[in-house]
Formats: structure tokens, sequence, C-alpha cells
């Protein structure tokens, strides 16, 4: 079991390149998402109760700078037997990791977000006994991290599956100390592990 998490220095800023696609599809005045940061300390994971056209729950990972992000409709699953389908969507900005509201029907993702569950992660994708960097872990399609969060907690797999021709990804809990096959909690823990809120609450 890894008990902490080794600390690096100081990480990249975002560039705006990183955040093009994030930027276009939204007017920031109006939804009142963040639009920038930058951080030091250990790697961060957040994910995020998203009640929009569909609810979904946004999974993110704090790599070079960014929040490398895939929709999981489903949510996350304790039960190492569950296959949970992860698309990939834009880069989030770093500051996305603490953010809960309301964004305005008619804007991108209209609808109420919350801080599901957050915490440090640390890569444990390996090859041949080394640790593969994120980013080349992500290139290759297969990352393995370790989450120690509120809600979850231990080894998580994201691996590319080409799906009808559709760049998807699934995400699975490893069979480890953190599974749980009888835990449910993307459908019975609904509240907030910053505000303490329900998507309801922010939309009252």
């Amino acid at each position: 079991m890894i008990d902490s998490l080794a600390r690096p220095g100081s990480l990249p800023a975002m560039s705006d390149d990183a955040l093009r696609e994030y930027l276009a599809k939204r007017d920031l005045d109006v939804s009142r998402e963040p639009g920038g940061g930058v951080r030091g300390g250990r790697p961060r994971f957040v994910i995020q109760r998203h009640d929009a056209s569909s609810l979904h729950f946004d999974f993110r990972l704090e790599v070079d700078g960014v929040l490398k992000s895939w929709a999981v409709p489903k949510g996350p699953s304790t039960d190492p037997r569950d296959k949970r389908l992860a698309t990939p969507t834009e880069d989030h900005p770093l500051d996305y990791a603490d953010f809960e509201g309301r964004i305005p029907a008619g804007e991108y993702g209209g609808g109420t977000v919350i801080v599901w569950d957050t915490g440090p992660y640390q890569n444990i994708t390996e090859h041949d006994g080394e640790v593969v960097p994120m980013s080349d872990a992500l290139t290759a399609g297969h990352v393995k991290v370790w989450l120690l969060g509120h809600k979850i907690r231990g080894g998580y797999a994201l691996t590319r599956a080409r799906l009808g021709g559709d760049d998807q990804w699934l995400l699975v809990k490893v069979d480890d100390e953190g599974a749980d096959r009888r835990r449910r909690p993307a459908t019975t823990e609904l509240r907030s592990v910053l505000s303490g809120r329900t998507n309801d609450d922010v939309e009252e």
C-alpha cells in the first residue's frame, strides 16, 4: 500500500496552446468557470459530479500543468469487475480542480458541478520495472495511478479501447485493498468533499 506520495517541485505552468480547446468552447465571463492556475506540490486528481444534459462524472488527472480529463457516465467503481466507459474531453486548467457551481443553461456544459472526490495521486504505470512518465503513458494508451481520495482509494487503470472507431477509454479499479464489490459510491455518496453540497443544493 502506498501511504505517502512523493512531493515533486513546482509543476509547469499551463500554456495557452494546451487550453485552446477549453477556452474556445466557453465564455468565462458568463460561465464563471476558472481560466488558469499554477500550483506546486503533489499532483492531484479530481472527480466532479456534473449534472448537465446528462449526469456524468468528470475524471481529471493533473499532468504537465493541466487537468487531463475524461467524462465517465456511470462514475468510478470500487468493484474490479466493472469496466467504466471514459470519453476523453479537452484539457482543463488546474484551478478547475476546486470548481463548484452552476454553469448557465445554453453555455457549454450547462448544469451543476460539485467536487465529488479529490486528493493526491501517484503514477504507478510501469514497463520493464521502470515508471513510465504520465505523458508517455497517455500517448501509449495505458495508465495506472494510485489515488488517495476521500471516497475512492488505491489503484485504477485507464486503458484506451477503440470502440466503433471512437477514441474511448475504460476506467477499471485494480483488485487491491481499496477494492470493494459491495460499495456503490457513485450512486450512494452524492455530496461534495469540499462543501458538503449536492448538485441539487448548487442548483437551488
